[in-house]
């Protein structure tokens, strides 16, 4: 009699733990749905405002894809002037001069 008493006990106890432990996960899944909402709210409000911006942003991208084709014709076109426009460089000033350098502009005073 004793062991059917103590069996009922137990699984009441099992049992009322199990209910505890469901409550528990209940509230948790239900503050889960509150946060999920939230942010299915601010994933809308962002698709929004990206809509908006994305003409633009196309526009932006062909411009930029534009710029880097054009790129390198600069940049030859700048080794050619500089190429043409240079001064042969005396000896005397290839080193730099100490004297005329700024203070506290970019150079350590030792």
């Amino acid at each position: 009699m004793t062991l059917v008493v103590l069996s009922v006990l137990l699984i009441s106890l099992l049992v009322a733990v199990l209910a505890v432990f469901l409550f528990a996960l209940g509230v948790l899944l239900g503050h889960t749905v509150g946060s999920l909402g939230d942010c299915a709210q601010s994933v809308r409000t962002i698709g929004r405002q990206a809509n908006v911006i994305g003409p633009a942003g196309t526009r932006l991208n062909r411009s930029g894809a534009e710029l880097a084709d054009v790129l390198p014709l600069l940049h030859e076109d700048v080794d050619q002037l500089l190429a043409h426009s240079a001064v042969p460089a005396s000896p005397a000033s290839s080193t730099p001069d100490t004297a005329s350098a700024p203070v506290g502009v970019g150079y350590l005073d030792t």
